[in-house]
């Protein structure tokens, strides 16, 4: 079957529709946090919200526009990190980004039907998985309808979420009773809970900045709507973490009882049970949200590294009609209807461990060409000069670092495997692949 395709094949998403997918797929919603307070505390919570940004995804962000305005590549990241640093670096970054997604794939579809139980309390696990996995199934069929259909998709699911979540922040304000910041920390907590597990799943919030880089062959003029993007979703997702986050403990308080869900009751507390019947749908529809986006944006990583010859060649299959890499999504797709069984919990402290390593490989790439590269044409480029440079390579690494020091033993562990699983597929695909020569990782 040949890879050739109409060169209208593929629709390509402009900046509206880019806003929204980015901003699916990065934050979605408010949903997922609740931990955070029970763990670290409301006080601490609000501050992770308000500053992890500056030291993770503000950095990411601005080392991403630079990096696809120079190189508007599919397969982002991968291919920046394969040009930087040659073929095993760029091979782990692609390769640990694709792991990661696995993590997540499933546990969104899980997550959707765990509210829609709200709906349906006798539910069976056989139900809860078909649901799950027919979730995957239409979600991918949009996916291979390409990015304009995602962005469609992704635009009409945030609007309807950023309803009730507005009147739920609108009501809150009225209601506020009580000093959302106390206590500042969970009484009697261990550290690593605090400063470990909390830190992680703020990080995890704030993270994939890059991973619409990959993307950028399917995004008009992706040199001048990428910075664009980025400009307006980073704001808009710390807003949608700390308003609801601020204006709920204030309203609603009980911050002892914030555990995955509670959106809802708060919203209940705050609006009636009306309210809080809006928010679990929002709830449900926000993992919708994540899920389409996550189809989009990591399944282009196999595909370029099967263009790469890392991966079998037919991942690199694209659709006659719409041009998308069909197979690659159908093969990510079904993975993720295999693991749909399992939820978040301790996965993603595995995730930031993969996610952390190739957010690493991202910033120090930006730094790795400037040095090779000057000659690339940056229509962005980061701020500040050599201190500027220094601050988007330096944060996210230091921040990095924190995270993966304030680990329990689980993530210690299943997160040191999880990484050094990567260099040992390295090395057994590129004993498998022999005297064969990879593409180049760009095109100038």
């Amino acid at each position: 079957m040949t890879n050739q395709t109409k060169p209208s094949a593929l629709r390509k998403a402009g900046l509206f529709y880019l806003v929204f997918v980015m901003f699916s797929y990065t934050t979605g919603g408010p949903f997922g946090l609740e931990d955070m307070i029970t763990t670290s505390g409301p006080g601490m919570t609000l501050l992770y919200l308000l500053v992890l940004p500056l030291f993770w995804c503000i950095p990411v962000s601005l080392v991403s526009a630079e990096l696809t305005t120079a190189m508007p590549v599919e397969g982002g990241f991968y291919r920046w990190t394969r040009a930087a640093f040659g073929d095993f670096w760029g091979f782990l970054a692609g390769w640990w980004n694709w792991s990661a997604s696995f993590l997540l794939g499933g546990a969104y579809a899980v997550l959707f039907t765990d509210y829609l139980a709200y709906y349906w309390p006798n539910m069976k696990w056989w139900d809860h998985y078909i649901i799950s996995v027919t979730l995957i199934v239409v979600l991918t069929w949009v996916n291979v309808r390409g990015i304009e259909m995602v962005g469609q998709v992704a635009t009409a699911l945030e609007l309807f979420i950023f309803l009730p979540v507005a009147t739920m922040i609108v009501l809150a304000l009225a209601h506020w009773h009580q000093n959302p910041f106390v206590p500042w920390v969970v009484p009697h907590q261990a550290t690593f809970k605090v400063f470990g597990v909390g830190f992680a799943l703020g990080l995890w919030l704030y993270s994939g900045y890059e991973q619409l880089s990959t993307v950028a062959e399917e995004v008009e003029n992706p040199q001048r709507a990428y910075p664009r993007a980025l400009a307006l979703v980073v704001p808009l997702s710390i807003a949608a973490y700390f308003l609801p986050t601020l204006t709920g403990l204030a309203s609603a308080g009980h911050w002892e009882q914030w555990h995955t869900g509670f959106f809802s009751d708060a919203a209940r507390m705050i609006g009636g049970s009306w309210l809080g019947t809006w928010i679990t749908l929002a709830a449900m529809i926000g993992n919708v949200a994540l899920l389409n986006s996550t189809i989009l944006t990591t399944t282009r990583m196999p595909f370029a590294m099967a263009e790469d010859r890392y991966l079998p060649q037919e991942l690199t299959r694209k659709h006659p009609r719409y041009g998308t890499p069909w197979l690659a999504i159908v093969v990510s797709a079904a993975i993720y209807a295999l693991l749909a069984w399992q939820s978040l919990g301790q996965l993603i402290s595995v995730y930031i461990w993969l996610r952390s390593a190739t957010t690493v490989l991202t910033v120090l790439s930006a730094w790795k060409l400037r040095r090779i590269r000057p000659d690339l044409p940056r229509s962005f480029t980061v701020p500040g000069g050599r201190m500027g440079l220094i601050y988007v390579v330096g944060a996210p690494v230091v921040m990095a670092l924190v995270a993966l020091l304030g680990s329990d033993r689980f993530a210690l562990i299943v997160g040191a495997i999880a990484i050094v699983l990567g260099p040992v597929v390295y090395g057994f695909l590129r004993h498998d692949k022999g005297s064969a020569q990879a593409s180049q990782p760009f095109s100038s």
